[in-house]
C-alpha cells in the first residue's frame, strides 16, 4: 500500500519544483489549464485588496503568470485544494 499523499493548497506550491495538471480548471482571466499541461513554479504575489494570488510558472519556456481570486466565488476553491489538481512529477 502506497503513502497518502499531500494534500497543499496553490500557496505551497515549491519554488523549481515541476507540476502537471492532473484536473481541468479555470483561471481568473478565464484561461484554461488543461489535463497534461506541465510547468515549473517560479513564484508566487499575493494582492491582500482584491485577494489575487499570482502564480508565475515556466511554461514551454516562456514566463507565464496565472492569476487567481481566492474568494469561495471565484478560485477559492481550487487554491484551497489545489493538489486536486496539479501533481508534483
Amino acid at each position: 500500500m502506497s503513502p497518502a499523499k499531500q494534500r497543499f493548497t496553490a500557496a505551497d506550491l515549491i519554488r523549481g519544483q515541476n507540476y502537471i495538471v492532473k484536473t481541468t480548471f479555470e483561471d481568473y482571466d478565464g484561461a484554461i489549464h488543461r489535463i497534461g499541461e506541465q510547468w515549473r513554479f517560479i513564484e508566487k504575489d499575493f494582492l491582500p485588496y482584491d485577494e489575487g494570488l499570482s502564480l508565475f510558472v515556466e511554461m514551454n519556456e516562456q514566463k507565464v503568470q496565472i492569476r487567481l481570486q481566492w474568494r469561495d466565488e471565484t478560485q477559492g476553491k481550487i487554491i484551497n485544494n489545489f493538489s486536486n489538481y496539479v501533481q508534483e512529477t
